[in-house]
């Protein structure tokens, strides 16, 4: 009889003093509630999201298309963001077609800067090109096809828009 009444009293104790814990999980349970729903709600939409992006993997064989790509190159301190290229093309491009009263060496320097550069955004997109390769008019013709590349690859570039005429001297 000793044993039933300590372990009523210790059980009592216990109610006492887990009586505040029990009203404020009843005054709490609305938000407890909604935490657990959001927390649910989330796991299930990133686990939708995983299976919908393992699915479109397979779909377009992502690996095939990323496995000749070294994404180290992408990792170079030396490398230059492709939004610093295109802002340079932007500034370059626009010195490189507003020659006039600039000298013959400033207007050589600013071609073979936008040379550089587009030889840069190339590279960083993986786009062919044959810039150091030509000279002339062959040069010319090599540089409006890769700003037209870089275009279709998403780089707006003041000479590459559609209608946009150069000027010549």
């Amino acid at each position: 009889m000793e044993v039933g009444r300590a372990l009523l009293l210790a059980l009592a104790f216990i109610a006492v003093a887990s009586l505040p814990a029990a009203i404020a999980l009843l005054f709490c349970a609305d938000e407890i509630l909604d935490r657990v729903v959001c927390g649910y709600t989330e796991w299930r939409d990133r686990r939708r999201e995983r299976r919908t992006i393992a699915r479109l993997d397979r779909a377009v064989e992502a690996d095939a298309l990323t496995r000749d790509i070294d994404l180290s190159d992408l990792d170079r301190a030396d490398r230059r963001p492709l939004e610093r290229l295109a802002a340079d093309l932007r500034r370059l491009g626009s010195q490189r077609l507003g020659v006039g009263g600039r000298s013959m060496v400033w207007h050589g320097a600013v071609l073979k800067a936008y040379d550089d550069r587009l030889r840069l955004a190339c590279r960083a997109l993986g786009i062919t090109e044959h810039l150091s390769e030509l000279e002339g008019v062959d040069l010319e013709i090599e540089r409006v096809r890769v700003e037209g590349l870089l275009h279709a690859a998403g780089l707006a570039l003041p000479a590459a828009r559609a209608g946009h005429r150069q000027r010549h001297r």
